[in-house]
């Protein structure tokens, strides 16, 4: 099959890859995109971090700098979130683009992906959760961020943790996944940066969360906690 050259002939031509070969069928969706705001090349813009989830040797790299050319198209950094690489983040975008007004609320995007829960109720019971399949190739790479996550010292790791010793792997990762197409909306409706919280503090986060609980249903009862003498 024959190759060509994206172009991009809008105002704002900088913004997309020149030197990226691709099928012509993958051409509209990237001609498609708009950026988030208006880009100027000879404005300075801060230095983006250090990647330290590069893997220089695999063999599917692409020649350019995929995450240098997302951060000129968004002006955020989805690299930063934990689990998705450059070229994850890339697969999405190409599905999703930059738009986010197609989706009013982040459970309409979430649902759109095929990771948002349904409830199959009989009788006023739910007799059985389930997310709907759908055939959407971003879900499918936030599914594998998601799987990445096993041993990241994070709180999305530990979230990962927490849920598949609760519920098992299948629904640790369909949940991540689901916390991770949250964090993307948000990062791309609302145009802000992700702000990264340690496996360590997202513990104590939930140990606290426990304790008030435990409070709460402690007085409904009737009775007071009080904490183990150390």
């Amino acid at each position: 099959m024959p190759t060509r050259k994206l172009h991009w002939d809008g105002p704002n031509r900088g913004c997309v890859p020149q030197k990226a070969a691709v099928y012509p069928h993958l051409v509209k969706p990237f001609e498609a995109m708009q950026p988030v705001v208006a880009v100027d090349d000879d404005v300075s813009h801060p230095p983006l971090p250090s990647d330290r989830k590069s893997n220089t040797h695999s063999k599917n790299t692409p020649a350019f700098d995929v995450r240098e050319e997302l951060y000129r198209l968004l002006r955020i950094d989805l690299n930063a979130v934990d689990g998705l690489h450059a070229n994850t983040a890339q697969i999405i975008l190409s599905e999703i683009g930059t738009d986010m007004g197609k989706w009013p609320t982040e459970k309409h995007f979430c649902s759109w992906l095929g990771l948002a829960p349904h409830n199959d109720i009989t009788g006023g019971r739910v007799v059985r959760r389930r997310t709907m399949r759908v055939t959407n190739r971003a879900g499918q790479a936030l599914r594998m961020a998601a799987q990445s996550l096993n041993r990241s010292q994070t709180s999305l790791g530990a979230f990962y943790r927490r849920i598949r010793a609760r519920a098992g792997p299948k629904c640790a990762v369909t949940a991540t996944a689901h916390k991770l197409a949250r964090i993307i909306y948000h990062m791309l409706k609302h145009h802000q940066p992700y702000a990264p919280v340690g496996a360590e503090e997202y513990e104590q986060d939930q140990r606290d969360r426990a304790v008030r609980q435990l409070e709460r249903r402690a007085t409904r009862l009737g009775f007071a906690l009080t904490p183990k003498p150390e």
